[in-house]
């Protein structure tokens, strides 16, 4: 009974962290390469201790103006795991409960798939309660300002896929 126990408690976890990365996998490409830029961004601060991986969007939207160009906008949640930070294979880390949320916006411009380094790519990222509506109006603004072609529409002013 207990092995049976023991089991289905290890199952749960593995269907937990799967859930993780098949949310991540889901997405298409170009707001992969975007999650993965804010991943690293928040690696690269002393202060986090955890591995984070993407937990879900909020809005994703993207212009297509051609020539193999996007503009692309995506707001997320990455959420913190069991694992520490510099974990290389997070197959195995489970999602914790007791972390909040980090909030991130990103924008960027590819061209033929890869982000460009001009206009240089935007990422905030801030834990969920101390996220405000100043910040949020602010992360639009930055992102529909930041030098897209004259004429071109805001990135918000498209579709938003959720």
């Amino acid at each position: 009974m207990a092995a049976l126990l023991l089991l289905l408690l290890g199952a749960g976890v593995a269907l937990v962290s799967a859930n993780g990365q098949e949310a991540y996998n889901q997405l298409p490409d170009a707001y992969r390469k975007g999650v993965d830029l804010a991943t690293e961004n928040l690696n690269s601060h002393v202060g986090i201790r955890h591995h984070f991986l993407f937990f879900r969007s909020l809005v994703k939207s993207d212009i297509e103006p051609g020539f193999d160009v996007s503009y692309i906008y995506h707001h997320f949640y990455l959420k913190a795991t069991k694992c520490s930070k510099g974990t290389v294979d997070s197959s195995q880390c489970a999602f914790r409960d007791d972390r909040p949320l980090i909030d991130c916006a990103v924008c960027y411009k590819t061209y033929a798939g890869e982000i460009e380094q001009e206009p240089k790519p935007y990422i905030h990222c801030v834990h969920k309660p101390v996220l405000t509506e100043d910040m949020k109006v602010a992360r639009v603004e930055h992102c529909n300002n930041m030098g897209y072609s004259s004429g071109a529409p805001t990135l918000l002013a498209s579709v938003a896929r959720k």
